[in-house]
Formats: C-alpha cells, structure tokens, sequence
C-alpha cells in the first residue's frame, strides 16, 4: 500500500487514552437488521501478509484482519488498539502496556511476544518485506543494521518484559513515532501459525488475526468476504456481521455496480460522472482533500531517462492544470512538488515551475530536448506504463498528447493487472511508470524519503547522496522549522534532478451510500476501519 509531524503531540507523553475504537451510533438511530457491507477495492491484493502488502488494495483488507499497538480515529489522530496505553518521557524509548483481554482469531492472547517476532520478522533480510524500511523511518534500534544483514534479528530494539509489556527503544527522538504504528506493516502475526502453515498461513483456512474481523472466503479477483471476529476484545461494540471486498479496476463496472445497489463504499468513480453524480445523488458523493500525490516515475538507469535534460522536458511540458481541471475535474490540485500541500507542518516549496506559465514550460521543454539531441528528425520514443484502471488510462492518454503535441515525442501505452505491474515496477523493467503515493503518517518524511538510494519505494532507482544526505540530517533534527528546511531543499533537488515529475495532489473521492455510516470521510491518510462503520434503516 507507506512519510508527519503528530497533531497531538501531547498525545505521545501521556500514558493513558480514553477514546474507545469502536462504532459510535447517535442516540435514537434506528440500525437495520441487516448489518453485512460491501466495499470496492481497485486491485486485487498481492497478499494478505502485513509484512509483504505493497499498497492500497492490502491496507483496506488488513485493517480489518488484523490490529497493531494503535489506530487512528476519524481525523487521523493516534487512539488505543492493542495496546491501552503508552508513554514517553524522551520521544525515544517507549512502554506500551497491552490489553489482557487482546487474542488471536482463534482464541489464544495476544501477547507483547507476538509483536516482537512480528517487528524481527519484518526487518529480517529473509522476509523480503518491501516496507522494511519503515522501522528504519521509525529509527527503531538498530533496525537498518538488520535490515541489510550486518546483525541479528534478534539485537533489533524492540523488548517484551514480560506477556503485556512491550519497550521499544529508537535511536533518536521521533515525535511522530506513535503515528508510524497505525502503517499495517507493524501489525502482529501469528509465529505459530506461520510455523504451522508456511507460506500457505495466509489461506483462508489457515489465516490467523486479531481484527474485529476473520476471513471466511477469497475469490480471486472476485471477492473477499470477512466476518465479524467473536474473539477480538471490543467485539461488542463491532455492529457490521459481514464486510465483502469486491477487487474492481474498471470504474464504469464499479459505478454500474454501485447505482445497482451490489457495493455500498467505492474507493472511486469515474471522473467524467462527477457533475452528474452530484446532481443525481450529491449526497453520496464525496471528494474532501487526501494525504497523497500522483506522479510519474522515470526510470533514471537507463536511456533515453538517464538524461536529466530529457526528464526536465517531459514534466515542463505537462499541462498540469489541463489534467486537473479537464481529465479529472474534482477538486484535485496541480502537483509540481511531491509533498502534498496538507501535509501536517510543510509549506509549498517556491520551485521555478511555479513561477512559470505553461506556454513558458513548454518552450524551456522543448529547449531542454534540443539540447538532449531530439527533435524533428530525431524523435524520441518512450514507453509509458501504467496499472489498470479508467483514469490512469485517461491520464496516460492526456499527458502522451502533451509531449506529442510540444514536444514531438512518439509515446507507446501500456497498461497491466496489479500484480504484473508491481513487478514491471519494482524490476525496473519500464521507461516512464505510473505511480503513487499515499503518507503512512502525516509528515514530509512519508513522501520525501520515497527518492533516498536505499528506500524500497525509490521506483526511478534515483541516487543523490546529496539528497540522502538532507533526508539523513531531517531526519536526526528535533527542531521543526529546521527538520522543515531541510525538507525544502530535498525538494528543489528533486525538481533540479527530476527523478519524477509530480502531476497531481489526491482527493479521496468515492461513492458512499446514505444508509452507511461511521466512515471516517475526513481522515487525511483514508484509515477507514469497518469495524466503527454501520447500517441505518432504509
């Protein structure tokens, strides 16, 4: 599926919560007898393991099958899960006491122990993790160490004193670090169960979680269907019975489906309906701003995109406002930088594209590839891949347009399912990729430390020690304004560099129907678990 400074920053040195995470239903609501939901998903997940989920379509599914030390409520604010309490009195090593009454799917507890070998377990090199580099965000002890096999697993500074007790020691301050728990990476799993069933453990009849939810059925590429879990500790206040995750990369399906009443919560609809939605069900239609940006990734390892010149041409020369206004049309932004103008603390980045009217883009653009050695006669060719779906395919046709129309360049379109275009992705087997990204926790880190050499995430395979070098000093600075300066310059290389060109910042739009309720519509990472959702009469 995941880098911000805490809202709350109180929130990290006190020891107890009080918020429950749980379905609240307003006095005098009437619930429908029928309380079974259906969600759309945009792909296929890759897996159901918290350590090898790489997006999205995995997140959804795994905060209902499973919990970590904390959850978020509906604004993005850190709240009590497994564990019930927590403290710091440095920001640097943490005690969090977890709940007695926490257990597994199959009635056994949840212990301290199980979240130990669960952190081991993403960081060892074995695993294969590709969000292993999130304990090292997280500056979790000596996590980096293992995760590039120097030390053992077992040195990583993570401690269970006794069955509820967990001590984490990180090797610096981070104020944020409460936040980096509610990523799905940092979720609990079973080493019996993985023991027991191998690779197999994430079957349906082997799968072991403590959610609100336990996973009855998969389909592949058809459904996945939850029931409610009778063992998870706030089971009583868990309303739904059913959840059903439907995995629909085409939005004209997904919509069809949705004005047929067959889904109840769509992760999108097609753009081009926007204005029809909202005069024929405007209720249901939802688009608030989301922590997230959509970008194109260059691959910078091989030519013609090993040429910065070639890589500063094709992002000048995308019309930006053409793909927001005219493509898509609902409330998203222009992006020209990767962090998105919400993120908690950052301010936007006076970049010189900024400054510039497309017209002046374009004729710097087409400069810039002159001097590459491309033009009439010599026209560049590129590939441009990109995963199935409606509007990446309309993006796709847009921008090959743009750089057709300004700058003569012949562009072949390729689209893939989800799991081949992951692994066209992260092989490097690709000239120009689609892609995303959407924070883990709500600071330019989650964004910014995308492009450092050594991040799994780093699609455009871009080296900077410069860059690293911001990122590294960032991420040791306890000051905010400095941390925040430092992050600025991270930024003007990447515009300098152009490892990606930035094409638009998220909204989270999506369909809800009027008779669900409790969908946290305003949380700006889109954590949505079902377990506080619910159904009114209708």
């Amino acid at each position: 599926m995941y880098y911000f400074l805490v809202i709350l920053l109180i929130a990290f040195i006190s020891p107890f919560f009080i918020t429950v995470h749980a379905a609240h239903i307003p006095v005098g609501i009437q619930l429908a007898n029928n309380q079974e939901i259906i969600r759309h998903i945009k792909d296929e997940p890759v897996s159901l393991d918290p350590a090898k989920a790489v997006g999205l379509p995995e997140a959804q599914i795994l905060r209902d099958l499973f919990e970590g030390l904390v959850n978020q409520n509906a604004q993005g604010n850190p709240e009590p899960g497994v564990a019930q309490s927590w403290k710091t009195t440095d920001n640097k090593r943490y005690t969090f006491k977890l709940r007695k009454n926490a257990k597994w799917s199959n009635g056994k507890p949840v212990t301290a122990y199980d979240f130990m070998y669960s952190w081991q377990r993403l960081v060892n090199p074995k695993t294969l993790s590709p969000f292993a580099w999130i304990a090292k965000i997280a500056s979790i002890d000596n996590a980096d160490k293992i995760i590039h096999g120097r030390i053992s697993i077992q040195k990583l500074g993570v401690f269970a004193p006794d069955i509820h007790t967990l001590i984490v020691q990180l090797n610096k301050p981070v104020p944020f670090f409460i936040n980096l728990l509610t990523n799905v990476s940092f979720f609990p799993v079973s080493q019996q169960n993985i023991k027991q069933y191998g690779k197999d453990w994430t079957k349906p009849e082997h799968l072991v979680g403590n959610g609100a939810f336990l996973i009855k059925e998969r389909v592949v590429n058809e459904k996945i269907v939850l029931h409610s879990n009778p063992y998870y500790w706030d089971h009583d206040n868990t309303i739904l019975t059913k959840v059903t995750f439907l995995p629909i990369n085409q939005e004209s399906t997904v919509i069809k489906r949705y004005l047929a009443n067959e889904i109840d919560i769509t992760e999108s609809f097609p753009r081009n309906m926007y204005h029809k939605l909202m005069k024929d069900i405007p209720d249901q239609v939802y688009i608030p701003c989301q922590l997230g940006t959509y970008y194109y990734a260059f691959n910078t390892q091989k030519p013609p995109l090993n040429n910065i010149l070639v890589r500063r041409a094709l992002s000048y020369a995308i019309d930006r406002n053409i793909i927001t206004t005219k493509v898509l049309g609902t409330g998203e932004k222009p992006a020209y930088q990767l962090t998105p103008d919400i993120t908690t603390g950052f301010k936007v980045v006076p970049l010189n594209i900024y400054k510039m009217t497309q017209i002046e883009r374009n004729k710097q653009a087409k400069k810039w590839l002159q001097e590459a050695g491309y033009g009439v006669h010599i026209p560049l060719q590129l590939k441009l891949l990109y995963n199935t779906s409606e509007n990446n395919q309309n993006i796709a046709i847009a921008v090959a347009s743009m750089w057709k129309k300004v700058l003569g360049v012949q562009v072949t379109l390729t689209n893939q399912e989800w799991k081949t275009y992951i692994d066209s992705r992260d092989t490097g087997n690709f000239e120009v990729v689609r892609a995303s990204w959407v924070g883990d926790y709500n600071e330019a880190s989650t964004f910014l430390s995308l492009l450092t050499s050594t991040h799994n995430g780093n699609i455009s395979k871009f080296n900077n020690p410069n860059y690293d070098m911001l990122l590294n000093i960032a991420s040791k600075e306890t000051n905010t304004i400095k941390r925040n300066a430092k992050y600025e310059e991270a930024e003007q290389i990447i515009a300098e560099q152009v490892p990606i060109a930035p094409i638009y910042q998220y909204t989270n739009g999506r369909l809800i129907k009027q008779w669900v309720k409790g969908y946290p519509i305003n949380n700006p990472e889109d954590v949505a678990y079902s377990q506080n959702m619910y159904i009114i009469q209708h």
